[in-house]
């Protein structure tokens, strides 16, 4: 069966602002690698496994040209724009129908759900997680997912619970059955959860037959399911002028409330591989090796008495940065834009970003 890897990358990353703007949002920002941005990691971690020609990119319209600008090698058809702004069930009906059309009637095809917003060092593990899942996804009837092993109580993340701690089973990935979804926690909860040994964070990656996945829609998302088969006609049409119609009248709900939630045939592999959810500024404290202080900071900017502190100067020396006495504080500089927030606080920068777009509309988002 052939395989395809779809990459959710159609989010503005407003917590990264002012770095991230609606036309270059993080995703094609070089916050975890000095030489890549973070798509051009996802479509490199995943390559030895599924090659360019089958990574599908999933965006909105207006970053659409700039990611095939920005990733040449990869085939600019393999570029899929939402015509619309939905939520991730949208995006992958939309992606499933792409790919029933490229395999034609009858056919069939493994899809992987990928995201470009990830830091994951150790790729060969990564990608033998992901085999793994592929090959449990094209002998079964199942939805799979990848869960990630808590190594703090985070309250940012959902959570997936299993019905009895997984022991040790050798070199491969185990996959076992999921008992639930939990939504955000709080910290008190988060905490029990993290400790339990049976709840991991969800990835939010999974994979799946392009006919289970359709057949799971027309289950618990009938609307999405039919829309899909009337997508798929569309795509069929020169130029598809139905599709933007088709896909403005989806319902805008995740798939994960949408499908992976209700659906009972819901499995897990717990990942063996260090990962990170970049969304906000203080993931780089994670993902970047601090300073004898606990700084993070771009080469060239001055720290003075400064302890635990996020400095980012995408001016390119342009401008001096220097940050004196400050501590667990976020700094952000672009030519036309300055942050500076607590890191404790470091998901609040979306507020920030509506008040900005409320007073001068889209002019510095």
């Amino acid at each position: 069966m052939e395989r395809f890897a779809v990459i959710m990358a159609g989010g503005s990353g407003e917590r990264f602002w002012p770095a991230s703007r609606q036309a270059r949002p993080k995703q094609l920002l070089r916050l975890t690698d000095e030489r890549r941005s973070m798509l051009e990691e996802a479509i490199d971690r995943i390559a030895p496994l599924i090659p360019p020609e089958n990574v599908i990119v999933a965006t909105s319209e207006i970053l659409a040209g700039p990611i095939a600008e920005a990733v040449p090698r990869l085939p600019r058809e393999n570029v899929v724009a939402e015509p619309a702004k939905r939520n991730t069930a949208a995006c992958l009906a939309l992606a499933a129908a792409h790919l029933a059309r490229r395999v034609g009637p009858g056919g069939d095809a493994a899809m992987a759900v990928l995201t470009a917003d990830h830091r994951i060092t150790d790729p060969e593990r990564f990608r033998a997680t992901v085999a793994a899942a592929l090959d449990f996804a094209e002998g079964h009837d199942a939805l799979v997912t990848i869960g990630v092993v808590p190594t703090r109580p985070e309250t940012g993340y959902g959570y997936i619970e299993v019905a009895a701690a997984p022991g040790a089973d050798g070199e491969r990935p185990r996959v076992l059955p999921v008992a639930r979804f939990l939504e955000k926690p709080d910290l008190e909860t988060a905490r029990r959860l993290a400790a339990s040994g049976r709840h991991f964070w969800n990835s939010g990656m999974f994979f799946w037959r392009v006919s289970r996945f359709r057949e799971g829609l027309g289950r618990h998302m009938s609307d999405l399911a039919h829309a899909t088969t009337a997508m798929e006609v569309a795509l069929a049409e020169p130029g598809a002028p139905r599709l933007p119609a088709i896909f403005a009248g989806l319902a805008d709900v995740s798939i994960d409330v949408g499908l992976m939630e209700r659906a009972g045939n819901v499995h897990v592999i717990p990942a063996n591989f260090a990962w990170d959810d970049v969304g906000a500024w203080d993931a780089l404290a994670r993902t970047r090796t601090p300073d004898a202080q606990g700084n993070v900071a771009d080469e060239g900017t001055v720290l003075v008495d400064a302890r635990n502190c996020i400095v980012y100067d995408a001016t390119g020396g342009a401008m001096a940065v220097a940050v004196v006495g400050l501590e667990d504080a976020i700094v952000a500089v672009t030519k036309d834009g300055v942050l500076v927030c607590r890191r404790d606080r470091a998901q609040d920068v979306k507020r920030a970003v509506a008040a900005l777009r409320e007073r001068s509309g889209e002019r510095f988002t």
